[in-house]
Parts: C-alpha cells; structure tokens; sequence
C-alpha cells in the first residue's frame, strides 16, 4: 500500500482534472502526479530509502501536495514542521527525526541551519541552482513506480505543538491514515465535485489528512490558501464556487461578527469545526444565521486525527458527537477505570487511526497507550447514547481553594455576552488560593464592554470561586497557525 495511490488512480482516469486551485492558477491531477513522481525518483537517486525521513517546511502552496506525495512514493516518510518555527525549533525537528533532506522556500529557507547532522539536502522550491526543486525535478524520471509499504510502516511524523515541553513525533502508520481518510471523506459527505477550502496549515494533522489525503481520496478539487485572510477566502467563496469550508471555532466566530452583505456564499453547503472545542452559543447562532449547522469532529494528533463526529443522524448541540468507524471511546476517572454516564473524567481512545508511538520515545509511548487506551489529556463526560462532551484540557484546569475550575465552561457563559467577540479563560498563580481565575476579552467593533461589567455579569451566573478576579480587555489574542487561542502567551503574560 502508498499513501499516493489516490493520486495515481485519479491521474490515470482524469488527468486534466484540477486538484489545486491556487491564486488564479490550476494544477492538474496528472501534473501533480507526474511531478512528485519526478521528485520521488530524484530523491532515490539521491540515496534516499524506504523509511528515511524528510522534512517539509512549506506554506500552503502547490508545492506542498508535489513534496508531500513524493516522499510517499519514495517511501519515505515526511515530517511536518510548523512554517512558523524559527532556527532553534526547526533544528529540533529535523535532528530529532533524523530527516536526510528538507524542502522549503527561500523566505524561510534562513531558518533552516547547514550543519545539521545527516541532512544532506536543503531543496528550496522556489530557488535556483542545483538545490533548486526545478533542477531536481529535471534529475527525475516520470516512470518511477511507487515503492510499496507495510499496514504498519510509516507514513508520516507530525509533532506535538510542544506546549508543556518538546515537542514529541507522533508516528502515524501507512494504515493509521488510510483507514481514517477514508472515514473523513465519508462522515463529511466528498463529492468528486466538490471543492474545498483550504486555509488551514497543511502541516497540520487537520489539513494534512482530514482535507488533503481525503480530498484527493474523493478526486475532489482544493481551493488553496496560504493562510486565512477572511475577506481573500470570503471572496474566493463566490468566484472559486467553494463548496465545504473546514475551520476552528475562532474562524467561525470572527465571521459571525462580519458584514456578510458583499459575499456570494450561496455554494457551501457544508461547514466543519475541529481543532479546539467549539463553544455551544457559537454553534448556535451559525445555525440561526445560516440554517446549517456545523458539524464538528474530536480527535488528536495520535488518532490520525479523526475519532468522533457530530454526527450522521443525530446532531446534538455541544456534543462532539460519538466515536467514528472502528473507534471506541470512554472516559476514564484517575485511576484508569470507567466511570458512569454523565460523569467527568479523561476521554480515552482506541481504534484504527490511533498512533503506532512517539518518535524514539517508548516510555512517553507506554504512558500515553497504558492499557490499550489513548489517553487524551482531555476531559469530558459521555451521555447514555455514546455522545461525547468535551469540558477541557486537563492541563487547563484552574485549581482555586481546591474547586476545580474548567475554563470552557466559564467560556461557554461568557460567550452569552452580546458584547463579546473572543474570549480566553485561564489561571494565574494566587499566594493565598492556589490560582486564580482570569480572562482576556476581545470586544465586538463598535460596542464596548468593561472589566467591571464582565465580573458584575459572572457574578450574576456562575458560583463565585470561578468569577474571573482578573478580566483584561484586549484586541486580539494570541493564535496559533492552526488558530487555536495560545493561552500559555497570556499566562507568560500576567503582568
């Protein structure tokens, strides 16, 4: 099996088919193909084996699917670094995975240092010279047939974001990817003639497999871009004829408080939500907007990402749905047993999308998989009917005076505010309770919006020990590439 099959099989049967629509411009499922087969063989030529390890540093570009579907091919496995990293943290990455080559671009290919042992290939795609991806792909040849992997062979290294110390490679198998592309496609309905927005990173596990690989799966069309600009995606909406729009919940809420009028968004018909848990009273008013709901998925990284799905018959607000094919999922108290329905715990998963290990890292491997289970590091309850509730990070969880304080649910109260655009709630150390409730608060344009009403209003709807004894109105938060809320930022912070 290759995870490059898809693309093959389309290539063969419509090869003038657009798989990228990117600034104007068309790149064809034949073109595609025939160029990452042109790398895949250069990169043999170069000594590059079944297994070896490569890296991709790419924005959302074209070149991203070439590199990405040329490592398969290879057999080798791409590594997925974050565009946003800089000199320390991309050396990381490429020594801990023990990448031979990397491709990037010449606006990054700075942070990319020379004497990183075994690398011995900077491409730069956009470059010239010999490092150049034009001249390697002048060194390969369009008949490379593509090398055949293993169920449990690797197909990809994609790191933990890194946020409570390095960043660790998740190891996702050749089958791992395959079995829950095929779900995705599948839960969310891809239609050969559909074409998908795509703006969030390709680095990452949502973009990479969720509309990527399962995009071409379908033999569907992407609408590329290199990152969120809303009124450039907005537009390209209408004259593009974007058909499924996959966001986070900080998208969808800043489009909720958008003037609308100037759009033609008549061609969607099909909105998803994943990465981060998206808040009820959100959901809700795109529902009343737009007489759609949108629908949300829940996994990890270490899942391929894809676990649970709300839902193929019954859509329940809050809920991120039940457990997809193959998958189980239950919730565990701290003693890794069971607990009833309705009651909180860790979320735990198995099912075929679940990780192979980390990277060279058997005891961090042991612990997360003890037992069989995933363990997400997430907290939630499930209702009698499978449903599951997501409550928070545990890691997030505010310990004031002893009373847990889970910042979602604060979030989800504060969201009722008409006032508010965004808002984050997170601890901050207290000499005399332990932590302390506080929030960041993005005001909507046009309305204002004070700390001391936030508190009034807190105090008015939620016990006191999880009122925020610290409210900061601000005009942006920090976001990651994925557009996830960092609150580690405001907790470095809080002075």
């Amino acid at each position: 099996m290759n995870l490059a099959a898809a693309l093959e099989s389309h290539a063969a049967r419509q090869p003038d088919k657009p798989l990228i629509r990117f600034e104007g411009r068309s790149w064809s499922y034949g073109q595609i193909d025939r160029d990452a087969r042109r790398l895949a063989s250069a990169l043999a030529q170069a000594g590059i084996a079944p297994g070896d390890r490569i890296g991709i540093f790419l924005p959302n570009i074209p070149d991203y699917a070439i590199a990405y579907y040329a490592i398969q091919k290879a057999g080798a496995v791409p590594v997925s670094i974050n565009v946003m990293f800089k000199t320390a943290e991309v050396r990381f990455l490429l020594e801990d995975s023990g990448a031979k080559a990397v491709l990037t671009v010449a606006e990054l290919a700075g942070q990319v240092a020379r004497d990183i042992a075994g690398l011995d290939h900077v491409i730069v795609t956009d470059g010239a010279g010999d490092e150049s991806l034009a001249a390697w792909l002048a060194r390969g040849r369009e008949d490379f047939v593509s090398i055949e992997r293993q169920a449990e062979d690797p197909a990809a290294l994609l790191y933990s974001s890194g946020t409570t110390g390095f960043p660790k490679g998740v190891t996702l198998t050749q089958a791992n990817i395959t079995s829950n592309v095929a779900t995705a496609a599948r839960c969310s309905g891809y239609r050969a003639d559909d074409r998908l927005a795509v703006f969030l990173p390709l680095f990452h596990v949502y973009g990479q497999n969720y509309i990527l690989n399962a995009g071409v799966l379908a033999g569907a069309t992407l609408v590329l871009f290199r990152r969120f600009v809303p009124d450039v995606v907005l537009s390209a909406i209408g004259t593009e004829r974007v058909t499924l729009f996959f966001g986070v919940p900080t998208i969808f809420i800043g489009i909720l408080a958008m003037d609308l009028s100037g759009y033609d968004l008549s061609s969607l018909r099909y909105e998803m939500s994943a990465a981060a848990t998206m808040p009820e009273e959100i959901s809700r008013r795109w529902t009343e907007k737009f007489g759609r709901r949108v629908y949300e998925g829940y996994g990890l990284t270490e899942c391929s990402p894809f676990a649970c799905y709300n839902d193929l018959t019954e859509h329940r607000f809050g809920s991120v749905g039940r457990a997809v094919d193959g998958f189980e999922l239950k919730i565990f108290d701290a003693d890794d047993h069971e607990v009833a329905p309705r009651q909180w715990g860790e979320i735990v998963i198995r099912g075929p999308g679940v990780m192979q290990g980390y990277w060279n890292r058997p005891a961090d491997t042991r612990a997360a998989l003890r037992g069989g289970w995933l363990h997400s590091g997430d907290t939630g309850w499930m209702d009698e009917d499978g449903y599951v509730y997501l409550v928070d990070r545990v890691k997030d969880m505010i310990n004031v005076s002893g009373f847990k304080v889970w910042p979602a649910e604060v979030e989800q109260y504060l969201y009722k505010l008409p006032a508010i655009q965004e808002v984050a709630v997170y601890g901050l150390p207290d000499a005399d309770k332990g932590e302390q409730v506080a929030a960041a608060v993005v005001v909507k344009p046009g309305q204002t919006l004070t700390a001391d009403q936030v508190i009034a209003y807190c105090r008015e709807n939620i016990a006191t020990y999880k009122v925020p004894a610290r409210v900061d109105i601000v005009t942006e938060l920090p976001k990651s590439a994925t557009g996830k809320i960092l609150k580690r930022i405001l907790r470095e912070k809080k002075d």
